[in-house]
């Protein structure tokens, strides 16, 4: 009895040991021995970065799955004590892991930092755009082609640097002498709840979806807040038409937040500029007021995962004319570039005052903010990161009566 235990104990052993050594030497049950990883581990292996399981081991008695080195390589990334050449080898096992690491949670975002400072994502759309005044008999249409450059660049833990490109053309006209223009660049901070940027940056009035502005100012911009944010924005913004000055003064805050289904905000923003007294019709009865004070809230519902009714009211006080604008929409559905076959569409009716929403986002509206009237939309992904959308505006002119106008919207959109 005794002879056949130490049989089968020294028979185990021996076995054990053969199968640790080969384990330790190629760990993967699913990964060829003259694959880049084997190297990788045994180097990692030799340094003590990988354990295995705890005990020094890859557990001679069983294949190693890749969700069991995902584990190991789990735990090597949460190590800091390693060396340089370590710490980029983990880096490339966590890349050829990273559907295991994220299906145990673990985050990869420090090793795409690490293995790429700087990003690159981009957009190259062709745009239609057909705008007709009855009254005036204006039919115009264009045809352009836009490519955007949208880099960001890591500078450490908190801080990013991002930038926008702009390359347009006629591509009507054959256009080939499109220039790339630098539209944005900026330094972002993030420090938990709070979010501080420097340069020249969008410049959007989320609180009303867009309503007022949709463009770019220089200057600063701080946000804090968790479920109630606040925005505070200072510096210049140089868009007001035939302006005298380089650039209008701007200040702006702005509260918004959301809880459950209900989303809203309000915000105040100042501008000055001559562009004022010369520029907008009707502006003021004395062609001598420069300010614009413009109050805004909005409002939004979501009744479920498909339909959400939102809405929003402006007004500038230093206006005397075409003062107010004021936006209604239901959203069914929405499309997302990252999954094809998804689709949505909308509904709206849009009153837009020209001396009060300075750069409206919406793409019906082109060069000519002062309309009011209904708009329907639909947008579709017919392929992952391709974005398709059809909008239709049918309404009348502020400024004049009876000048019916129409806008049809056309783009494709290739997100890269």
């Amino acid at each position: 009895m005794k002879k056949t235990l130490v049989s089968a104990l020294t028979t185990a052993l021996v076995v054990g040991a053969a199968s640790t050594t080969f384990a330790a030497a190629n760990p993967f049950s699913d990964v060829p021995a003259d694959h880049w990883a084997y190297d990788a581990v045994a180097q990692l292996a030799a340094d003590g970065v990988i354990e295995g399981y705890g005990d020094t081991t890859f557990r001679g008695d069983k294949n190693i799955t890749r969700y069991e080195m995902a584990q190991m390589v789990a735990k090597a990334m949460a190590k800091k004590d390693v060396s340089a050449a370590d710490k980029a080898m983990i880096d490339k096992l966590a890349a050829e892991f990273s559907d295991e690491l994220n299906n145990l949670g673990v985050r990869v975002a420090n090793l795409e930092k690490n293995a790429d400072k700087v990003k690159w994502n981009g957009e190259l759309r062709y745009t239609y755009h057909n705008d007709q005044q009855e009254k005036s008999n204006d039919d115009e249409r264009t045809h352009t082609l836009k490519f955007r450059l949208d880099p960001t660049a890591e500078v450490n833990d908190n801080w990013a640097v991002h930038a926008r490109i702009d390359a347009n053309m006629n591509v009507a006209a054959d256009e080939d002498n499109a220039n790339a223009k630098l539209i944005r660049a900026y330094a972002e901070g993030k420090y938990d709840n709070l979010d501080l940027r420097f340069g020249k940056m969008g410049l959007f009035s989320d609180e009303s979806d867009g309503m007022l502005v949709d463009d770019e100012f220089s200057g600063a911009r701080v946000q804090f807040g968790n479920v109630l944010k606040t925005t505070l924005e200072v510096g210049r913004w140089s868009n007001v038409p035939d302006s005298e000055q380089s650039a209008a003064d701007y200040q702006g805050i702005m509260f918004t937040g959301e809880q459950g289904k209900v989303s809203g905000g309000v915000a105040y923003r100042h501008f000055n500029a001559d562009g004022f007294t010369t520029s907008f019709p009707g502006y003021s009865k004395n062609n001598k007021e420069d300010n614009a004070n413009i109050w805004s809230a909005g409002l939004g519902y979501r009744f479920d995962s498909n339909w959400k009714l939102s809405g929003a009211y402006a007004q500038n006080t230093e206006a005397d004319a075409f003062d107010k604008s004021g936006n209604v929409q239901i959203d069914y559905k929405g499309a997302e570039n990252e999954n094809a076959g998804t689709w949505g569409a909308y509904a709206a009716y849009r009153h837009i005052g020209q001396n009060v929403s300075f750069a409206p986002t919406y793409d019906t509206f082109g060069n000519i903010s002062n309309k009011k009237g209904w708009e329907i939309g639909t947008e579709y992904v017919p392929f992952k990161n391709v974005h398709a959308y059809l909008y239709y505006f049918d309404g009348e002119k502020l400024d004049s009566q009876n000048n019916d106008t129409h806008s049809l919207f056309g783009r494709v959109s290739f997100f890269f």
